[in-house]
């Protein structure tokens, strides 16, 4: 394992490419320095209030953005205490997608599922069948939307339509790797319950998460006793009504996502979504030249189902992911082995947060030196 002693440190933005964390310019972290305010007063609610707009831009909704110190994780947990239901369709089509149902088993929900290989996404006509055949069994639907485990990507708005038409049944979105770096409707596509978190492609420093409940997941929320204490929906919607969280905030962070957000709203969300659109095509494009040139190498999604923010690699018969990472972070960059059964065969390339075309040029031009080898 590489000690902290012995990674490479580089001043220059732009040679660190994981799927999150995602690299942070320095006057962001540089803006957690600013002073403490007491987390109940007038000073919170005008940052509470300074950060809601550009959020809700984000999120594509004119509902509150929910604010939780914790890591996405935490939400996603809330989706399930407060939004389950009964019982629980699972897409699981990856590590993320798996954790998502595990958390529902671990809170005592019935959960089933509907798996396809690690690579792929979910077709809203393979949701439609799973539903129509369960009979109303179900009170919730699971999914992730960009898949970090294996650049995935699933069609949320169609799966939402899917599972609305299928009666009282709420659709819950993990976004992680989506929100701040993809087109999202929160609103339009009548998500449900929506999640984040602020380490990847938002580009901030880990530590907070983001929501977004629909007047459908609140009331669902409100008719569940059950619902815990400190992810209670209803808590932060009341909160939020008197620009406040129903907990101690991460003040630090939220100065960070004050700065971040004026960023992006100098970008522009559109922007910023063309931005990452034009990052995973040049990765695309590159992986095509290289298998042109007789190198086995190739998109683990397939056309259609692929992230615009995250790329797993399969590699050449030969070649590891943990090698391949080890001898590129020697040149500087860093990238990410493939995720669990997938390590070894794969690599992922975080491309987004506030990285650019140019910059994903020089990570592409070492890690063809390496691959070539």
């Amino acid at each position: 394992m590489t000690s902290l002693a012995t990674t490479p440190k580089t001043t220059a933005f732009g040679r660190f490419f994981l799927p999150g964390p995602t690299e942070v310019r320095p006057e962001i972290l540089d803006a957690q320095a600013s002073p403490m305010i007491g987390h109940r007063g007038p000073e919170i609610e005008e940052l509470i209030e300074h950060v809601q707009p550009g959020l809700q831009r984000i999120f594509g909704t004119t509902r509150p953005v929910y604010l939780s110190s914790s890591s996405a994780t935490g939400l996603m947990e809330a989706a399930i205490r407060n939004c389950a239901g009964r019982r629980v369709l699972s897409l699981v089509n990856g590590a993320f997608s798996e954790r998502f149902r595990r958390i529902a088993e671990s809170n005592g929900v019935d959960v089933d599922a509907v798996e396809v290989p690690w690579g792929m996404g979910h077709p809203p006509e393979l949701l439609d069948d799973a539903l129509r055949k369960a009979r109303g069994a179900y009170s919730a639907v699971t999914v992730v939307h960009c898949e970090t485990s294996t650049g995935a990507f699933n069609p949320v708005a169609d799966l939402a339509a899917v599972a609305h038409r299928h009666g009282d049944i709420l659709l819950l979105v993990d976004s992680v790797t989506g929100v701040g770096g993809v087109p999202m409707k929160t609103d339009a596509w009548q998500l449900d319950f929506v999640l984040t978190g602020s380490q990847k492609a938002l580009a901030l420093p880990p530590g907070l998460a983001f929501g977004v409940a629909q007047p459908s997941a609140l009331a669902r929320a409100e008719a569940t006793s059950s619902r815990g204490t400190y992810f209670d929906l209803v808590a932060f919607e009341a909160g939020l009504a008197k620009r406040q969280t129903p907990n101690t905030p991460a003040i630090s962070l939220l100065y960070a996502l004050r700065a971040q957000l004026d960023r992006i709203a100098a970008e522009t969300v559109e922007g910023r979504c063309h931005r990452h659109r034009e990052m995973a095509a040049r990765v695309w494009q590159w992986v095509d030249a290289m298998a042109g040139r007789g190198v086995d190498l190739s998109v683990l999604a397939p056309e259609g189902y692929r992230s615009p923010t995250v790329t797993c690699l399969r590699l050449p018969n030969g070649r590891t992911g943990p090698e391949i990472t080890a001898q590129l972070l020697a040149r500087g960059f860093t990238i990410a082995a493939g995720y669990g059964p997938l390590r070894d065969s794969t690599i992922r390339i975080g491309h987004m947060g506030d990285h650019t075309v140019s910059e994903l040029d020089a990570l592409l031009d070492a890690l063809e030196g390496v691959i070539s080898r």
